[in-house]
């Protein structure tokens, strides 16, 4: 198997939650040995949604790969083992409230001088500096503050909030972009990094194009083209995209709605946008008449776009998908069989299986104990004063 591009890099991970746990995980997937640090009650992202023992699907997700230790940081015990790991570490990540790191301790500062060439990367919500950079907050809350929701707004104008956690997951991969580069800095310079990396620059980044339309619009952005939606059919929803003036014709002539393909109000791309409810109202007459698959069977070989909307079930029983090998199924120690969506530019999970354990809470932390050279019977003692929570022999598992 090809060698991860991280391997020989060792990441001390304070993340909790989402966007920095991903971020770390894709470090570990291509080979760096991502130490989690989790507080004895383990990562509050293991309990986002439905649990099973120690884990959600969310925790499964994003911290494949990885090398858990539960420590107190308040303790001594946890402050001697951070500090062993401070020094053997290439990259540390946190995600906690800006200043709380710094007063553990274990700030940009403080890491930099024990490595002058360390990759410091904290991961926030509004960034470690400005008025709100205390301020609590989540991916809905960024989805608001960000503009996000109104242009993803219902039919009758309410601004709606992504049914998923679309900015932590966007955020983790702008982190770990910016890590990606900083470490290669690293290697070939010697040169350390300070990465401030919050949800709100990333929901930014990701809507780049639509802040820049937005002013270009006065506040007004029009639709990108005419006719795209989702449209109710006999039996479900398709999703249609006819952009150009050959796909709007064909579109209207194959569903019998000469009529509309004809109309002089509908010839230019300008003039389709104008007149959408005219072509809406069309679509929204025409495509309940028949079945989802009626229509694909009739639009797609005439080379108009459309798709089938499905639900996730759907996608991952599609025989394209499993032809295509987009999705493997791994089983999870206390978790169960699950899909893993396989990442683009990294072997399928099924040929790395052993990366795709997401770790218990504190799982191998007498072994990483033992890796920074504590005596068994040391470690003994650091779990006796809780310092160190660590799991029973076999780690902890589903009920």
């Amino acid at each position: 198997m090809t060698r991860g591009a991280f391997e020989g890099i060792t990441v001390l991970d304070f993340t909790q939650g989402i966007a920095g746990p991903h971020a770390s995980m894709l470090l570990a997937l291509h080979g760096a040995d991502v130490i989690k640090i989790e507080p004895p009650e383990g990562d509050w992202g293991r309990a986002l949604g439905q649990l099973k023992g120690d884990h959600c699907a969310h925790s499964v997700a994003f911290n494949r790969g990885k090398r858990s230790i539960a420590l107190d940081l308040k303790s001594a015990d946890g402050r001697a083992v951070v500090d062993r790991l401070a020094k053997r570490a290439d990259v540390v990540m946190e995600s906690f409230r800006p200043g709380v790191i710094d007063r553990l301790g274990y700030g940009a500062e403080a890491m930099k001088k024990v490595n002058p060439k360390v990759v410091y990367c904290s991961v926030s919500g509004f960034g470690q500096t400005g008025p709100y950079s205390k301020r609590p907050t989540v991916d809905g809350l960024i989805q608001a503050f960000s503009g996000m929701m109104v242009m993803n707004r219902m039919p009758d104008g309410t601004p709606w909030r992504q049914g998923m956690i679309a900015v932590d997951v966007t955020t983790g991969l702008y982190t770990f972009q910016a890590l990606s580069t900083a470490i290669m800095r690293q290697i070939r310079f010697g040169e350390g990094s300070v990465i401030d990396s919050s949800l709100m620059r990333a929901a930014a980044a990701f809507q780049g194009a639509k802040l820049m339309e937005w002013v270009f619009s006065n506040g007004a952005p029009p639709p990108l083209y005419m006719p795209a939606g989702s449209y109710k059919t006999a039996n479900g929803y398709i999703m249609l995209s006819a952009m150009r003036p050959h796909h709007f014709r064909a579109l209207f002539e194959l569903i019998g709605r000469q009529d509309v393909a004809d109309d002089p109000d509908l010839q230019t791309h300008e003039s389709r946008i104008r007149h959408a409810p005219k072509i809406v109202k069309a679509l929204n007459e025409v495509m309940p008449t028949r079945t989802t698959e009626d229509w694909i069977a009739l639009l797609q070989p005439n080379d108009v776009f459309c798709e089938r909307v499905n639900n996730y079930s759907d996608y991952l029983d599609h025989p394209h998908v499993a032809a295509s090998g987009a999705i493997d199924w791994v089983e999870q120690d206390g978790f169960g069989r699950m899909p893993v969506a396989n990442i683009p530019g990294l072997p399928p999970a099924s040929q790395d299986l052993a990366r795709q354990h997401a770790p218990h809470i504190g799982e191998q932390g007498r072994a990483i104990l033992a890796d920074l050279g504590f005596a068994a019977a040391d470690i003994d003692a650091m779990a006796g004063r809780k310092g160190v929570v660590l799991p029973p022999p076999a780690a902890r598992a589903a009920d």
